[in-house]
């Protein structure tokens, strides 16, 4: 990234207020943290909207859609990231076999659809039609839950087209295994080969 972002010792309001939310609850500032406070008022406004997307969802569900869009977006930043997270909910084994196939890793019908769903948004929202919504909603999902799977899905759009526009270096989470890791990414892998 040539961007120059505010070293730590230097920053201060609230890019130190970002900063030390990193801290806080990784033990050090990632470097897309470090990108995104270069205008920390975006960066704080969109912590804000994540909140009032997450709230309402189940932290399962909330995971399984980022994945799924992070997987379309083709993002190595929010794969890894998501990966780490997952395991707040998933064991290290259940992360790796959604992440290499959701449609074969145990999950309900209703989870592989919204993981459809999310990855199709992800990859090319203007082929999404009525059909989509209502294979959610024959899967059981209520129109409140339709728009919160779709709004979690757009705002990692969002993050992810950010930090790869920018070119910012992908942090590995320190709890990722090496076997996680390569199982986070291995859909990107089989996608550069086609």
């Amino acid at each position: 990234m040539i961007l120059k972002t505010t070293p730590e010792p230097e920053a201060t309001g609230l890019t130190a207020e970002l900063y030390d939310d990193d801290l806080g609850s990784l033990g050090y500032v990632t470097p897309q943290t470090k990108a995104m406070a270069i205008n920390p008022e975006v960066s704080q406004a969109f912590d804000a909207l994540l909140g009032a997307i997450r709230a309402p969802m189940d932290l399962r569900r909330y995971e399984l859609v980022t994945l799924a869009a992070a997987q379309g977006i083709g993002s190595t930043h929010c794969l890894l990231a998501h990966g780490a997270k997952a395991l707040a909910v998933f064991t290290e084994d259940e992360v790796a076999a959604v992440a290499r196939d959701y449609r074969n890793a145990g999950l309900t019908g209703a989870e592989v659809a919204m993981m459809e769903y999310a990855e199709k948004l992800s990859r090319d929202a203007t082929a999404m039609t009525d059909a989509d919504t209502l294979t959610l909603r024959e899967h059981g999902f209520t129109d409140r839950e339709i728009v919160d799977i779709t709004v979690a899905a757009a705002a990692r759009n969002y993050l992810s087209r950010a930090v790869l526009a920018l070119a910012v270096d992908v942090d590995v989470p320190r709890v990722l295994s090496p076997k996680l890791q390569e199982a986070l990414l291995s859909p990107l892998a089989s996608r550069r080969t086609l």
